[in-house]
């Protein structure tokens, strides 16, 4: 078990995905597509609806969640409506899960957008031109300039820098009443944290003040008009809203755009996919050919065959031969080490002519636990699961007085922790034993995805670095091939939408393999270095870093120039790859997991060389520990 701060993020990663192609009759994935298609994606959009006509919908968004069980009780209302019976339980309570997870994302993403949105909006009532500054202290624009500057030099001197200046700045002008430092401060923020010698131009500051009002119009528009939508298979929805809009005047600038929204979006061509959350609704075996195959619960008249490559068909032996031991010891083992956690299948898109089940491909996705491939992984996660049903049976039976049903489920839990203690047979391999004051920092940048230190928590010394080039080695060369890969796809698509012609232009798995390139090099070096764990930076963090480095830049390159400053801060940023970086994060995650390395998330500074950032993001993490392992 584990404890969290905010400050830092720490996990065994131990769960990655694989896949594989599932194969069967054409009878069977022509029901299953219609199952899919015709019954299941229509209950999910009536479903995602009804939620958002509920009358307390505006309630729920200022809380930022759905009342419990109310989508449940839509969705069981659903399961009698004529449009949508006959599908197996497991598509029902898959639907609702689904729609339960997209508004829990979308009120997420409201939340967001509305601290955006009330931030723009504070800082529009602070914004102030120099004379209105002026006006304001009543003084003139050299004793402005004197505080600003006084009052910056006090921050910087005590300036975290973990800490953006900008940041220090609102705090600030929050705890200070003084109207003076009030328009100092101000002053500092509209120009970048610096102190102009030049006079503000009219003009400008008048198209800045626009610039943010329009940002508040768009982002208020995103949060009224962003609705979770469903899937059109039919594309009915697309031709109504392109005869309305033919014959139509639109009522308003609102539904303007509404229409917009639906005739520039692509139509969804497959359905929803199908989630398994019990690894037991999945039954595995083998036919006549020895091949691998797999049903599902409510579907175990269609038997699918398992296509994979040679590296994931282990995984799926693996699945068969955990349910044939449980089966023959007539269920004396525990589902709860199986290896395989949960599933879900969905169809691919492909590009052809025939019948819909006929040109796309249907997909498994499983979630596997690493850990349970061997014997010293499988009494870790025994031990986890005891010692977790351990604590629910004390809370239980503190209560007293239990009623019947409180009853059967302690009789569940006491059979389930006697089958823990009779384990799967597994292969045996040494857990991996790493130094836990031994940290490897990989700082993440925009023109180098990744700079790796290896640090000494206990003294802050660096062990060692590598750069971009050194974990890449003799592959360096497909970093430029990937960029100008990005380059020539974001052209054509600019040279294609001028002229209003198809501009979705598929990329490579270039950046992909780059990826698990890198991922394994990192592994590699926390293994040589017997690493305790991976620092990993936080996502916004890592994009506050790359905005530091771009603006450096464009100061370096034009000083004392803001508006030639930010025209070279847009060029410079389509001339250089973005990276994925959420992508090299989980791929750090699933090869960090085969081995049992500790992914640990922390803040990456936004000042200093990648060597730097790399050391002292190794530096925070170990410092902002207060994982207790029990």
């Amino acid at each position: 078990m584990f404890v969290l701060n905010t400050n830092v993020w720490c996990v065994f990663m131990s769960q990655i995905t694989i896949q594989c192609r599932l194969v069967a009759q054409e009878s069977d994935r022509q029901k299953l597509w219609t199952l899919m298609a015709d019954l299941n994606t229509p209950f999910i959009n009536e479903l995602l609806k009804q939620v958002a006509q509920h009358p307390d919908f505006e309630t729920w968004q200022q809380k930022g969640h759905v009342k419990a069980g109310i989508i449940e009780q839509l969705g069981n209302t659903l399961k009698t409506d004529a449009r949508f019976i006959s599908q197996p339980a497991r598509f029902y309570s898959s639907a609702i899960s689904l729609v339960k997870y997209i508004y829990k994302s979308w009120f997420k993403l409201q939340q967001r957008l509305q601290r955006k949105l009330e931030g723009k909006r504070r800082w529009l009532e602070m914004l102030r031109s120099d004379e209105e500054l002026i006006e304001q202290c009543n003084c003139s624009l050299e004793a402005l300039r004197s505080q600003a500057i006084e009052l910056l030099t006090a921050l910087t001197d005590n300036l975290d820098p973990q800490v953006n200046i900008s940041t220090r700045l609102f705090e600030s002008y929050r705890n200070t009443e003084d109207i003076l430092r009030q328009s100092a401060i101000i002053f500092l923020l509209k120009n970048s944290g610096k102190v102009p010698q030049k006079e503000e131009e009219p003009q400008k500051f008048s198209k800045r003040r626009r610039k943010v009002e329009i940002s508040i119009e768009r982002l208020q528009e995103q949060i009224d008009a962003s609705l979770p939508q469903g899937r059109d298979l039919t594309g009915n929805l697309w031709l109504e809203t392109l005869l309305t809009a033919c014959v139509t005047a639109p009522q308003d600038t609102q539904q303007t755009r509404h229409w917009q929204d639906i005739l520039l979006t692509k139509t969804a061509i497959v359905p929803f996919p199908i989630n398994y959350e019990t690894n037991e609704d999945l039954t595995w075996s083998k036919n006549d050919k020895g091949r691998l195959c797999v049903h599902f619960s409510g579907l175990s008249e269609h038997i699918f065959e398992i296509y994979c490559d040679q590296h994931q068909l282990r995984w799926f032996q693996r699945f068969y031969e955990d349910q044939q031991i449980k089966k023959a010891s007539k269920n004396q083992h525990s589902s709860a080490l199986f290896t395989l956690r949960s599933a879900r299948f969905l169809w691919i898109e492909d590009e052809g002519k025939g019948q819909p089940w006929n040109i796309h491909h249907l997909i498994l996705q499983c979630t596997i636990d690493t850990r349970l491939w061997t014997a010293e992984g499988t009494e870790q996660v025994r031990q986890e699961k005891a010692e977790e049903i351990a604590q629910v049976l004390t809370r239980m039976n503190e209560k007293g007085d239990l009623n019947e049903k409180q009853q059967a489920f302690i009789k569940r839990k006491n059979s389930t922790l006697a089958k823990l203690d009779n384990p799967f047979p597994r292969p045996s391999k040494a857990l991996y034993q790493g130094r836990s004051q031994i940290l490897v920092g990989v700082a993440m940048g925009l023109e180098k995805p990744a700079t790796v230190a290896v640090v000494d928590g206990t003294t802050g010394n660096v062990i060692t670095y590598r750069s971009l080039k050194q974990l890449l080695g003799d592959r360096y060369p497909l970093l430029n091939r990937q960029r100008q890969q990005k380059q020539k796809l974001s052209h054509q698509r600019n040279v294609a939408q001028k002229h209003e012609s198809f501009n979705r232009f598929g990329e490579s798995e270039l950046g992909q393999y780059i990826d698990r390139l890198l991922a394994k090099a990192i592994v590699e070096i926390a293994k040589t270095y017997q690493a305790g764990s991976i620092a990993v930076p936080k996502l916004k963090n890592i994009r506050e870093s790359v905005q530091a480095e771009v603006q450096a830049r464009a100061e370096q390159k034009i000083p004392n120039c803001l508006e030639a400053q930010a025209k070279y801060a847009k060029q410079y940023r389509v001339s250089v790859h973005q990276w994925s970086y959420g992508r090299l994060i989980e791929s750090i995650q699933a090869q960090a997991s085969k081995v049992g390395i500790v992914i640990e998330e922390g803040e990456q500074v936004i000042r200093g060389s990648p060597q730097h950032q790399a050391k002292e993001l190794a530096i925070n993490v170990y410092q902002a520990r207060s994982v207790t392992y029990m």
